[in-house]
């Protein structure tokens, strides 16, 4: 695949800002309706379409559904390289980056000039490049916060802890309590949790300077972070058992494990994870490092790109007119929350009556007038081209340094290291 290596410095997010023009002149727009396809893995997005395609006769949008995470990214990739990709697709923040590098995005700037102000400045900057560069509109954000069992804190006489060190404090007490509880676990399962905790702490994993990237995996912010999570492993105060599995579901529905750092997305897992103890767990800001503070980081979260190959087929303005409206419009959004529960990234609708108390949390009726005030806090993301491979090395390493009760910085040395390796390998200028 054809990389762009022209590069301009852009501020936090570590994409790639694109000198070079994308193949020609592109073809005039298509006159009459237009046929649009989206990928898209939130459930029930069929029936937020249909919204718009009674509404826009002139755009007809059809929605194909696919699988999230990583398989998806290989999959764009291969479908855009064979000229048979949709015309957009729903990626995650993360690798928009991975995307672009790989000319499978469009810049879309032209046509979203009014949807920046919808969003918060962080959330908008993980889908620009430079000063005008736009490859998607934001979709869903997903700051980090901590769930905890009420009824066991009471139980167990623990406070709610506002710091990582009253947190690590809760772990100990818990254990010399009851050495068959854990306050939660350290999973090396998914680098997307650990990712969002560096970035409270004031990470920035992957930045650039003229055309040259710097890969900061293990920098003083992450190294404190991982010394933190694997210290408490290494002492045996928190679990190190993986998330999602049977015994971890067990774990939290049987009151083995009384915490969860997770996302404001966390009632649906607990749902099905948990689902005797509805109504038991509460919300909390995430424990903070400075006292008094209120940041977090993010754990997904996804924006509506438009494919480059929608572009060279004409339709590139058709289909950044829908996905402004899908991520803008007030119905649209309403709907978006209500068939796919996801927690909107405009701003206006994280207080709009759209949002309802989670069923499983009936005894928190704020919880989302508190997300809204966390979400605030959320610390800027920095990505670069390769973060599959970058998270592939953190399960690896992660997952060994946990299972062993190792130096948990060493293991992030081995992922920035791997990192830099295959981003030499595939023609990036990195420092160092």
């Amino acid at each position: 695949m054809q990389r762009r290596t022209a590069l301009t410095a852009i501020a936090l997010i570590g994409s790639l800002a694109l000198s070079a023009c994308s193949g020609g002149d592109q073809p005039p727009a298509t006159s009459g309706p237009v046929e649009l396809t989206m990928w898209s893995w939130a459930p029930n997005l069929d029936k937020v379409v249909a919204l718009w395609n009674s509404g826009h006769p002139e755009a007809k949008v059809t929605v194909q559904k696919q699988a999230g995470g990583d398989e998806l990214i290989p999959k764009i990739l291969t479908a855009e390289k064979a000229g048979t990709g949709p015309d957009l697709v729903q990626a995650e923040y993360q690798m928009i980056p991975t995307l672009v590098a790989n000319d499978a995005l469009a810049d879309i700037g032209k046509f979203a000039a009014g949807a920046k102000d919808r969003f918060a400045e962080n959330v908008w900057k993980q889908v620009t490049v430079g000063s005008d560069a736009v490859y998607a509109i934001p979709q869903d954000i997903a700051p980090l916060a901590l769930f905890y069992r009420e009824d066991l804190f009471q139980q167990f006489g623990l406070k709610v802890p506002t710091t990582w060190d009253e947190f690590a404090d809760d772990a100990r007490d818990l254990k010399r309590k009851d050495p068959g509880r854990a306050l939660a676990t350290f999973s090396s399962n998914d680098p997307g949790l650990f990712a969002g905790l560096t970035q409270q702490a004031g990470a920035a994993w992957w930045t650039t300077s003229g055309d040259t990237w710097k890969v900061a995996i293990d920098d003083p912010a992450s190294r404190k972070v991982a010394q933190f999570w694997g210290g408490l492993i290494a002492e045996g105060a928190l679990d190190n058992q993986p998330m999602y599995t049977p015994a971890w579901n067990k774990a939290l529905d049987d009151g083995k494990q009384l915490a969860w750092v997770s996302a404001v997305w966390a009632p649906g897992t607990l749902t099905t994870a948990a689902p005797s103890s509805k109504g038991k767990w509460k919300m909390a800001p995430l424990p903070q490092w400075t006292p008094g503070a209120a940041v977090t980081g993010s754990w997904g979260g996804s924006g509506t790109g438009v494919t480059n190959g929608a572009e060279k087929r004409g339709k590139a303005e058709a289909a950044a007119k829908f996905a402004t409206w899908l991520n803008t419009d007030p119905a649209a959004v309403a709907a978006l929350v209500k068939e796919s529960a996801v927690y909107p990234a405009a701003t206006a609708a994280q207080t709009g009556g759209a949002l309802t108390t989670p069923d499983f949390f009936p005894n928190q009726p704020g919880f989302y007038g508190l997300a809204a005030d966390i979400a605030k806090g959320t610390a800027a993301a920095s990505w670069g081209p390769d973060v599959i491979v970058a998270y592939s090395a953190f399960k690896d390493a992660f997952g060994k340094a946990s299972q062993d009760k190792s130096d948990f910085t060493a293991a992030l040395g081995t992922v920035r290291q791997t990192t830099v390796t295959d981003m030499k390998k595939n023609g990036f200028k990195v420092d160092g």
